[in-house]
């Protein structure tokens, strides 16, 4: 099983290991692009940085982050399964699973990225501040920027595997599964069902549909399932007690897509 996850705006900070680098970084076929991103992304902050802070989309109050990217090639690193922090993260709880589940989530996860790309959790990462919406200007938008080198690496990851994207739609932009691939692939909505006036009514939450997402993968890591489809995981969902709603594809070269529905946030 492969499962693809967003970052989380907020990242935790003091990282107390070794200085990056790119080259021991997970996927080395994304080095290259990896390295261009960075050294665009310390030259923007290291030089005016009014304009970095408009090209990274950075309030007043956070005008502090781009004297850490300027920083990034000598700040000290933690895993970045600890560099993620919030809700999805907290609620998967990476350093509270026992040794196996730990060990599945190293071999399973992968944390999307507008300066890495992709990385394991166990990848070592200083802390940093750029989004996969950014259009740095020498490179453009990230998301497009990605694609390149996520289209050459990734289906070689995923060869085989079950593909759960849990993906927010900017970093899905990154990477699209395709062919059979895509065909592996299955895609989580979290729904809200409440009972209004005798009747359902369902609506798509946002800061607990990646509290829910949290705990989904939490569940299936100490489980230890591995399904071999989507339809295999939407059974092993429903034997976990989630409430599960699944669409197959029309048509072949398409990804399943589940709707998780809860009565409770």
């Amino acid at each position: 099983m492969l499962v693809l996850l967003p970052p989380s705006e907020g990242k935790a900070t003091g990282g107390t290991g070794p200085a990056l680098r790119v080259d021991g970084l997970s996927l080395p076929g994304l080095a290259e692009a990896r390295e261009a991103v960075l050294t665009e992304l310390v030259e923007l902050c290291a030089g005016d940085e009014d304009k970095a802070a408009e090209v990274l989309g950075l309030s007043p109050g956070l005008r502090g982050e781009v004297a850490k990217n300027a920083g990034l090639r000598t700040a000290g690193t933690r895993p970045a399964g600890e560099v993620y922090t919030g809700v999805l993260y907290d609620a998967l709880g990476l350093a509270s699973l026992d040794a196996a589940a730990r060990g599945r989530a190293e071999r399973s996860l992968l944390v999307f990225s507008g300066l890495w790309g992709a990385v394991r959790v166990g990848d070592a990462i200083p802390s940093y501040r750029c989004s996969m919406g950014v259009r740095l200007p020498g490179l453009g938008a990230l998301g497009a920027y990605w694609r390149g080198a996520t289209e050459a690496e990734l289906p070689r990851e995923a060869d085989g595997r079950l593909v759960l994207d849990l993906r927010s739609a900017a970093y899905a932009s990154a990477w699209k599964p395709k062919g059979e691939v895509a065909e592996r692939t299955a895609t989580v909505r979290v729904l809200q069902s409440r009972t209004v006036n005798g009747v359902e009514k369902r609506s798509v939450v946002s800061h607990f549909n990646k509290a829910t997402k949290g705990r989904l993968v939490r569940d299936l890591l100490s489980a230890g399932v591995e399904p071999a489809g989507p339809a295999e995981l939407v059974a092993a969902l429903r034997e976990l007690g989630y409430a599960v709603e699944a669409t197959a594809p029309a048509k072949g070269g398409k990804p399943w897509a589940l709707d998780v529905v809860v009565t409770e946030l």
